[in-house]
This record gives structure tokens, C-alpha cells and sequence, in this order.
């Protein structure tokens, strides 16, 4: 599973040759990326950005011809890292219950190594775009659209292996599980205390648990 619009990479999510103008365009956006979870996708300003790079506002200008081209291609540099640096390491571990909790600990590592200094990327400007019709909405909708399906996809994989119960409530558990993973990020942004990762990490067990085959007649 890939979040990323493309396969081809770039010097935020692999190693091919890149020529100076792209690699220039590369540290632009990943700089984006970064100051788009402090200051939001709306607050990126040509200037703020060119003064990050040091580059000159022509400069960037030369790169990016409207405000918009500039949040999707944000955008896209985001989801690249997100799939390279959570998704991938995920689909290693094998399906079902075990590929879950790996998905939940490298989102979890995701935040704790601090990729991007306002936590998830597509959590902070989701928060923004909520209420903001238009094309960089309807691509941060679809990123997490794809996220809650890989949730669901290790959910019933995990039925189908006979991990957890044929009957579990798969949405609600997805809906759960990703309650966790949000509260995890935004308490450990404000805080900067490891305590609230370990939680989730600790609160998707505790769900595995409960949906465990057997574990409901072990509580009677």
C-alpha cells in the first residue's frame, strides 16, 4: 500500500540522482512540510519559506507559480515520507494482528522521532482543511481515507487467520485505534511526554486483547 501519488522517488523518499534544480524543489518542500505543522498550510508564505531555504523569493517563484502548486506538492513530499518512513515497514510484518501493531509502533516511532515538529503531518492539516474546500482538501481526505482502510485491511485479515473474533465490529474497532493514535499525537506535541505514545502503543494491545478469539468467555 502506497499513499504516495507516485512510484518514483525523490530526496525525501529514495536515492536517485537528482539535478540541482530538483534537489533544490526537494529541500523546498520538505522544509514546507516541516513548517506546514507549525504554522499550517494556509500560513506558508512565499517569503517565510524562501527566508527557511535561503533562497530569494524569485527564487522560489521559479519553482512554484501559485500558492496552491505549492500546498499539493507539500502535500505529496508528506505523503512520500509518510508512506516510506510508516506504511512501508508495515507491509514487511506479517498480515493481520502482528502487521497492526508494527503499522501502530512505526506511526508511533513517526511521532516520537520528531519527522515533523508539529507531529503527523496529515493530523495537523487535516485540523486546518477540515472546513476549507478545494484540491489540497480533497487530497489530505483521500491520504486518510487510504490510512483507515489499512487499518481495516489488518482488522480483517486478522479475522481471517483466526486471530481475533469473526464477530468483532471491525469499523469500531478501526474508529478506536485511530482515536488512540490522534490523542497520542497531539498530547505528545503539547507535551512532549514519551508517556502518551506508550499509551497507544499499550491501548492497541489492549483492543487486539478484548477482540482476542476466547476472550470473552475468559472474562465470564
Amino acid at each position: 500500500m502506497s499513499v504516495a501519488s507516485s512510484s518514483k522517488t525523490n530526496s525525501a523518499g529514495g536515492d536517485l540522482p537528482r539535478s540541482k534544480g530538483q534537489s533544490s524543489r526537494d529541500t523546498i518542500l520538505l522544509t514546507a512540510a516541516k513548517l506546514a505543522t507549525t504554522k499550517g498550510l494556509t500560513g506558508l508564505s512565499i517569503g517565510d519559506l524562501a527566508a527557511e531555504v535561503g533562497m530569494s523569493k524569485s527564487g522560489l517563484y521559479a519553482h512554484f507559480k501559485s500558492k496552491e502548486e505549492l500546498e499539493l506538492a507539500t502535500i505529496e513530499t508528506a505523503a512520500v515520507i509518510f508512506d516510506r518512513d510508516v506504511l512501508q515497514p508495515a507491509m514487511r510484518a506479517y498480515a493481520g494482528a502482528e502487521r497492526l501493531k508494527s503499522l501502530a509502533n512505526a506511526f508511533l516511532s513517526h511521532l516520537e522521532r520528531k519527522v515533523f515538529p508539529g507531529g503527523c503531518f496529515f493530523a495537523a492539516v487535516a485540523a486546518e482543511l477540515d472546513t476549507r474546500p478545494g484540491l489540497a482538501r480533497d487530497r489530505v481526505v483521500k491520504v486518510l481515507e487510504q490510512w483507515l482502510a489499512f487499518l481495516r485491511q489488518c482488522l480483517l485479515d486478522a479475522q481471517a487467520l483466526g486471530e481475533i473474533d469473526p464477530n468483532t465490529e471491525v469499523d469500531q474497532a478501526v474508529f478506536e485505534i485511530e482515536a488512540m493514535l490522534l490523542a497520542a499525537n497531539f498530547l505528545f506535541v503539547m507535551t512532549n511526554n514519551p508517556i502518551h505514545l506508550a499509551q497507544a502503543r499499550k491501548g492497541v494491545e489492549n483492543v487486539l486483547a478484548r477482540l482476542a478469539i476466547g476472550a470473552a468467555s475468559k472474562t465470564k
